[in-house]
């Protein structure tokens, strides 16, 4: 089971780099709609980030004591950057990336991550995402002009 989780999450950090290209296809967000948008209606709440954020703690917290330590982060750090090798061009999934980062995540500074920092960041990393300030992600927030 793990190791779906963990294909799965690799996928949705995958689609974070839908912000400049889209799914290959050029439409801009439609990976990242594709994988974080939970109930497909266009639209990534609050909630779906929440979901989504869950999913990707747990898939990397590899002895599943609800705290990824050094180890388990770095681990996710290789994952990520394997996944966003050509990031810096890429308008906004750069500042994406950053809300994935121990030091944006590890809100008590302790040097580790538990489920309740990663998940209670969610809303600050949705306001990286949220390009036009609307509350939601849609494909309005992807593209060069966003």
């Amino acid at each position: 089971m793990k190791t779906f989780v963990a294909t799965t999450v690799t996928a949705a950090l995958l689609a974070t780099t839908a912000f400049a290209s889209g799914n290959g296809g050029g439409n801009p967000g439609a990976g990242f709609l594709d994988e974080w948008d939970t109930d497909t209606n266009g639209t990534v709440t609050i909630e779906e980030v929440a979901e989504r954020r869950s999913d990707i703690f747990v898939s990397f917290d590899a002895d599943d004591n609800g705290i990824l330590d050094a180890e388990e982060y770095a681990f996710f750090d290789e994952a990520r950057a394997s996944n966003h090798e050509d990031e810096a061009g890429h308008g906004g999934e750069g500042k994406a990336s950053v809300g994935m980062t121990l030091p944006f995540n590890d809100v008590d500074g302790n040097g580790s991550v538990t489920l309740d920092e990663f998940v209670g960041q969610s809303g600050p990393w949705m306001a990286l995402v949220d390009r036009n300030r609307d509350g939601v992600v849609t494909v309005n927030d992807f593209g060069p002009n966003r």
